[in-house]
């Protein structure tokens, strides 16, 4: 499985459709870990794999929370 930080897009005008497919692409990875982790709670052996899924799981809505932050506007005092 591949491993990705989150890396949030640092450039002066960020491009809503770049985010966009970035946020489809983390949601696709987040159902697919889901679904991992509920195979593995069947086997209580892979404890081990189960913990480190799910902590990749938190991370991912983490990043996702951060990207759709990204997307609201800003609103003015």
């Amino acid at each position: 499985m591949l491993r990705r930080r989150c890396k949030l897009l640092v450039v002066e005008a960020i491009d809503p459709r770049t985010v966009a497919e970035r946020i489809a692409e983390m949601r696709r990875e987040h159902r697919a870990l889901d679904e991992r982790i509920q195979q593995l709670a069947a086997n209580p052996d892979d404890d081990l794999e189960a913990k480190r899924l799910k902590r990749r799981k938190l991370q991912l809505k983490d990043c996702i929370a951060r990207l759709e932050s990204l997307l609201i506007p800003d609103q003015p005092a």
